[in-house]
């Protein structure tokens, strides 16, 4: 089952088309969707590791201009959003970054490209508090493209070898993460 769509994310890396979905997956992650661009990041830098940091390249404009792009809706549109923040359950973690934002300015941003609070969040609460434009625009280039570069460059260290390692062990990767997240969901929901 895992073999079957690993090698299917594979050939979707590899699509004429995949820079353009690359791009398009980034700026919206950085603004209103909850995937992030890693999930097509890594299999494009498995499937080709030479254009690996093309890729990043591509993927840190992507989200940089999706960012901005979350900065004017928490500038001029937060009412709009805030149902869809509260739907998703991210009011406590808008309350966090507004906290982070207080305190850290520019670096909050920079921190979040690491951060597991989605980057979303901290675009539009930069917006909703009128950080500076320049500073937030160098730390989101900064702190994302050290992600996406990072992300490129340890998947392209393992190039071919990790594919085929991958495809052997994929199986058994598969469904050990299925029982992690399985067992972690009744733990959550008992504890």
């Amino acid at each position: 089952m895992f073999k079957r769509l690993y090698n299917r994310v594979l050939s979707w890396a590899i699509h004429p088309k995949a820079n353009k979905y690359l791009l398009a997956l980034s700026f919206a992650e950085s603004s209103f969707f909850p995937i992030p661009p890693d999930v097509m990041l890594a299999p494009m830098c498995l499937a080709r590791p030479t254009k690996s940091f093309y890729f990043a390249m591509l993927t840190t404009v992507g989200s940089v201009v999706g960012g901005v792009f979350g900065y004017l809706i928490g500038m001029f549109s937060f009412e709009l959003i805030e149902p869809i923040v509260e739907m998703l359950n991210y009011t406590e973690k808008l309350d966090h970054v507004k906290a982070w934002f207080a305190e850290w300015g520019f670096w909050a941003i920079l921190i979040a490209g690491f951060s597991p609070i989605p980057y979303k969040l901290f675009t539009i609460a930069a917006g909703l508090l009128s950080m500076m434009f320049v500073p937030f625009v160098l730390a989101s280039i900064i702190g994302r493209g050290a992600r996406f570069f990072l992300v490129a460059f340890l998947v392209s260290l393992g190039g071919d070898r990790l594919r085929h390692k991958l495809n052997d062990y994929i199986e058994t990767i598969g469904w050990s993460i299925s029982f992690i997240i399985v067992v972690g969901l009744i733990f959550y929901k008992f504890y």
